[in-house]
């Protein structure tokens, strides 16, 4: 069957269609991963997008249960040069045709993504509609001008409820803003105890967990259609250490009083090379944005600059400069990328220690303690 991608600027793609048939619109993007595309259909982060890969060959080692970095995908549409039906792999359990097919997601093959690539990077990213009805690139136009794109992707991919996964160690927060497995992954190997609660939880509500730590996770849109989750970090700073991770990180920013834009087409793949302003190092590090912090609206505020992107000179890392917290633009937990970075989990729970040694009231166990005094 076929199918057709008309972008807002009047450029259109005809090719093959797989996955689920009918209509969808989104800001379509270009991800430069050679692997991981299964991780990437299921990033929360992408939620509303129609996701270009560039590297030529998708679907080529198939679809497993364990690779997923979510309970489903979120993105709206997924476009690829050629897709490969039958997958060579011991690990797949399905296609990628059959994912899509089973929550209604629709492909398109047999297009010339790097033409596509390059008229984003000029361009921008742009809204799209991907069809694949009989319609006229006049009709589709049409469509397309005839929807908005969604400002509420956050609670479409944030957990509902408060769940956790217990451990012997440090209990860590994670809130919830469209999170990967692979943050949740890389603090329960390191023993904590994780409880992951809803975006919308309060500071109040958070208090009462009794936290070691606090992790910001990643997830989709503009950090400025979640303002409220912002001031709930500003009211928790300086209580709890903070650890922010890509939009996690955004937020942390705009709660310390720094603003964020957005990037001409964001930064979506697994060998973006970022610099660590205090060692001078370069680590290649795994992003899925579209937006940054502002260099220059970090002066007047009490946060540090510590890591910057190689290729354009964007904000990669901040700390706070009175406060246990810190953040980074990119992925620490790679899936899929380089694991270089998973180190600063580390360095996070070294952060959640040296802060009970120095404020020993207020560790866990004596919160608990007290709370147990105050009932009887």
């Amino acid at each position: 069957m076929q199918a057709k991608l008309l972008l807002e600027d009047g450029t259109l793609f005809t090719g093959r269609s797989f996955g689920a048939e009918g209509e969808t619109t989104g800001e379509v993007v270009f991800n430069t991963g050679i692997t991981g595309y299964q991780e990437v259909l299921s990033d929360p982060s992408y939620c509303g997008q129609i996701v270009t890969m560039t590297y030529p060959l998708i679907g080529n080692y198939g679809i497993n249960r364990d690779d997923f970095e979510s309970v489903r995908p979120f993105i709206n549409g997924f476009v690829v040069r050629r897709h490969e039906p039958v997958p060579s792999n011991w690990r797949a359990q399905y296609t990628i045709d059959e994912l899509l097919r089973e929550y209604g997601i629709i492909g398109i093959s047999d297009i010339d993504t790097r033409m596509l690539t390059r008229r984003i990077r000029h361009q921008g990213t742009m809204r799209g509609i991907l069809s694949t009805a009989a319609l006229s690139p006049e009709e589709l136009m049409e469509r397309l001008q005839a929807t908005s794109s969604s400002v509420d992707q956050v609670s479409q991919t944030s957990t509902r409820h408060i769940y956790s996964s217990p451990g012997a160690k440090e209990r860590i927060v994670l809130i919830d803003y469209g999170a990967k497995s692979g943050i949740m992954r890389e603090l329960t190997q390191r023993g904590c105890d994780v409880v992951v609660v809803p975006q919308d939880t309060t500071a109040e509500q958070i208090r009462r967990l009794h936290p070691d730590g606090i992790q910001l996770s990643n997830g989709p849109g503009d950090p400025k259609d979640v303002m409220a989750a912002a001031g709930v970090i500003a009211e928790l700073l300086g209580e709890y250490p903070i650890f922010g991770i890509c939009l996690g990180h955004q937020l942390f920013a705009l709660a310390c009083g720094a603003d964020t834009e957005k990037l001409k087409f964001g930064h979506r793949g697994g060998n973006h090379p970022v610099k660590d302003l205090s060692t001078g190092r370069c680590y290649i590090t795994s992003q899925n944005h579209g937006y940054t912090v502002k260099e220059e609206s970090i002066q007047g505020t009490d946060l540090e600059v510590t890591h910057i992107n190689n290729n354009d000179k964007t904000i990669e890392g901040l700390k706070h400069s009175k406060y246990p917290a810190f953040s980074v633009q990119y992925h620490p937990e790679a899936a899929p990328g380089p694991f270089d970075n998973s180190y600063l989990f580390d360095r996070f729970l070294d952060m959640i220690r040296e802060h009970k040694q120095q404020n020993p009231k207020k560790t866990r166990q004596a919160e608990m303690m007290a709370a147990v005094k105050g009932a009887r």
